[in-house]
């Protein structure tokens, strides 16, 4: 059997090796495992292009549990892990007076943090599951934040061309491009510089990679950071790594982007 890397960052989980490793590892997600890979021929078949397909994913997922959806197996950790965004974002240039865009919104994890935060009318969140911006506006109920008229709104692509020129001081992206394939995220970085407030950023998290790029499922895309960074300077952005990001108990890591003033 081929030698397997035990460093995650060079992990390559769409291997046989490592799958069948990780199935002696941990036998009791086996089960699950072959009902996710079950339910993704099945979208497959129905849902040719990606955001179609996870929209199907994320109402599967939604119908169970909203947490879970977002990655959160439990109650503590979906407030730990909104919170962990919020601060770090704060600590890195978030002010109440900006105009926030947070794309990949779901059911406001962290959302509902910068909106309690933001002034009035500051907070965009856009998604592409009904089903988990539902979830979202109960999340807002629960917190009574309704006076803060935070706008939530469904999407079909990363376009943003519904949105205003110049607007946003800052756009956030989190756990979104971990499970979007690269042209996606290249649909994104060409237009995210046009809703981009002068001196404004997007910040946007992803599964980092050292060794072979790959995706599991077409649910998890892992990605080297060159990659990355040299797709968003094809757009004529800036775009450096956030190494404190990585002190942070979280598994992804994050880039900021700039435009150029």
């Amino acid at each position: 059997m081929p030698k397997q890397s035990t460093d995650p960052l060079n992990t390559d989980r769409s291997s046989l090796v490592h799958r069948l490793r990780y199935a002696l590892r941990h036998p009791g997600r086996i089960a699950p495992h072959v009902l996710r890979s079950a339910r993704d021929l099945r979208l497959r078949l129905t849902h040719r292009d990606h955001v179609s397909y996870y929209r199907a994913v994320m109402a599967s997922d939604a119908a169970r549990d909203p947490r879970a959806a977002v990655g959160s197996r439990n109650e503590e950790r979906w407030l730990a892990l909104g919170e962990m965004q919020f601060d770090y974002l704060v600590e890195h240039g978030l002010k109440p007076s900006h105009r926030m865009l947070d794309i990949g919104c779901g059911n406001l994890r962290a959302g509902w943090r910068f909106i309690d935060y933001l002034d009035t009318g500051g907070y965009y969140g856009i998604d592409i599951s009904p089903d988990i911006l539902i979830a979202g506006k109960r999340v807002l109920a629960e917190r009574g934040l309704q006076h803060k008229l935070p706008h939530l709104t469904l999407t079909q692509d990363l376009t943003f061309d519904f949105l205003p020129e110049g607007v946003f001081d800052v756009v956030h992206a989190h756990s979104v491009f971990s499970h979007s394939p690269l042209e996606v995220i290249d649909e994104c970085l060409g237009h995210v510089r046009r809703v981009l407030a002068p001196g404004g950023f997007f910040d946007f998290t992803f599964d980092r990679t050292e060794g072979a790029e790959h995706h599991v499922l077409r649910e998890d895309f892992y990605y080297r950071t060159g990659t990355l960074v040299a797709l968003a300077e094809a757009h004529g952005l800036r775009a450096r790594f956030m190494e404190d990001w990585e002190e942070r108990p979280h598994g992804q890591s994050k880039i900021r982007v700039t435009a150029p003033e």
